[in-house]
């Protein structure tokens, strides 16, 4: 059987290692729908979402990329964030938020759904389907202090609602930014 490696890197000649973590406990429960149109979207309901990461890294003298737990850790405390809330978006074309006293309030063609702020997550996102939130979560990974500190190459995020669907965002370094 024949053995493939992944190319070394051209700035610093190490070779390079893809980790790809996908852990049970990496996972939330939220409320949510779909926005298909002005006049079409989905029935308030829930999922249980998986999150999955895979990256791409120099692998050191000592045989390793770096500790990956950072990245489990992470993601944990991303998917902690979202877990037990309805989330909202907040870039949507077709849905607004209002506030109305004690309330956050979702405005949808002549509809007004009322949520307690305590249950509700608003996102940067223009819709609550896994291809916004594949994004954010990606986005929220790369900008986060100790994992910039790292020399990552190329990262994905899967969000799944259930098995067999989901949604996949990706981010790789252009080789001239390496470190070196």
């Amino acid at each position: 059987m024949p053995v493939y490696f992944l190319p070394a890197d051209n700035v610093t000649q190490k070779k390079l290692g893809r980790i790809e973590i996908a852990k049970q406990a990496l996972n939330f429960s939220a409320a949510h729908f779909t926005i298909f149109s002005q006049t079409e979207r989905e029935d308030l309901h829930g999922h249980n979402f998986q999150v999955e990461c895979e990256l791409t890294s120099p692998i050191d003298d000592n045989g390793l990329i770096f500790d990956y737990s950072l990245i489990k850790r992470v993601v944990k405390e991303l998917c902690d964030e979202l877990d037990e809330k309805t989330i909202l978006p907040e870039k949507s074309p077709y849905f607004q938020l209002e506030r109305d006293g004690d309330y956050i309030v979702g405005v949808y063609g002549n509809e007004r759904l009322p949520f307690l702020p305590r249950d509700v997550i608003t996102l940067p996102i223009s819709n609550a389907s896994v291809e916004e939130l594949c994004h954010y979560l990606l986005k929220r990974m790369l900008d986060h202090p100790e994992i910039k500190a790292e020399d990552i190459r190329e990262m994905t995020v899967k969000v799944s609602s259930s098995p067999g669907q989901n949604g996949t965002a990706s981010w790789y370094l252009n080789n001239s930014e390496a470190k070196s």
